[in-house]
């Protein structure tokens, strides 16, 4: 039972608090920060129900997740899982840090189309293993957070592939950070629990099928769960249903496909396997709002 003084934030919340100003991905924020704050502006316990990878770039900060506190010092970096109990306890007046903040959501967006989660099995692990960078390691991370931040910049003037660098650039973030916890830590006791098992299971025979298969009954079956039970544990954790996620799967190869100039509306609506060319213009309609002519010709 949660403690009622204990408050619940969502990323936006944070992002007010400490004074930030919103991304453009309202499910993915960077923070880059010196400590300009006379105090904390968390004085009492909260949770938040999102990821953050936070990096200490100088100085010390002393921090409690779920009652264990832990000295983070220039160059250790820690990650703090959703719905853990954070206070902060002290930060030392020449405090830097990054804090990379992310929700399930958009960990599934990155690996919608990935087979192997080993690589971040990191993420569920039930201790707070924090890592000690070398130099090279620390300088990528820095790299790597402030190319998220800078395109994840609702005032950045309009850059080419802006998505498509945010995405690429948050994955080998993950990545560079998943094999640095492979190595420091091998026996590591990561583990996914059973929604999590059935929402990487779903989003893997979704990644084998989505071109045929639109039906939330054929993942279901081949699952051996209930079309209801399905959406439901993909809703918890996920908060999309199976409909949404197939839709939004099919979706986002159609995109691609329509990106590539050598390929007709007819040819793309074929290898996606809709039976005619006005069914999968009514269908890519009524998922992005336009016609596939229209998005082809404003992309």
């Amino acid at each position: 039972m949660q403690t009622p003084f204990i408050k619940n934030f969502t990323i936006n919340d944070v992002v007010k608090i400490i004074g930030d100003k919103p991304q453009i991905n309202t499910d993915l924020h960077i923070h880059l920060s010196k400590n300009n704050f006379n105090e904390t502006p968390f004085l009492e316990p909260f949770r938040a129900g999102n990821y953050t990878f936070l990096l200490i770039l100088k100085g010390t900060l002393k921090v409690q997740l779920n009652l264990i506190t832990h000295l983070l010092e220039s160059s250790e970096m820690i990650v703090v899982k959703p719905q853990t109990v954070s206070q902060i306890i002290a930060t030392s007046s020449d405090l830097e840090i990054i804090g990379v903040s992310f929700t399930v959501d958009f960990i599934f967006k990155i690996l919608l189309k990935k087979t192997e989660f080993d690589a971040i099995d990191f993420l569920t692990a039930n201790s707070f293993p924090k890592l000690k960078l070398l130099e090279e390691e620390k300088e990528t991370s820095i790299i790597l957070s402030k190319l998220l931040a800078k395109n994840n910049n609702a005032e950045a003037l309009f850059l080419p592939f802006r998505n498509e660098i945010i995405m690429h650039s948050f994955g080998l973030l993950l990545y560079h950070y998943g094999s640095i916890f492979k190595r420091e830590h091998p026996d590591l006791d990561a583990h996914l629990n059973r929604q999590q098992q059935l929402t990487l299971k779903f989003l893997t025979i979704l990644n084998d099928h989505f071109k045929k298969e639109r039906s939330v009954n054929f993942y279901a079956d081949r699952m051996h769960l209930t079309s209801a039970h399905l959406s439901k544990v993909l809703k918890e954790i996920s908060g999309k249903t199976a409909g949404q996620l197939i839709d939004a799967t099919v979706i986002m190869e159609a995109k691609l496909l329509l990106s590539n100039p050598l390929l007709s509306v007819s040819e793309v609506a074929n290898e996606l396997n809709f039976s005619n060319l006005s069914f999968f213009g009514k269908y890519f309609k009524k998922n992005t709002g336009v016609s596939p002519s229209y998005f082809r010709k404003n992309i």
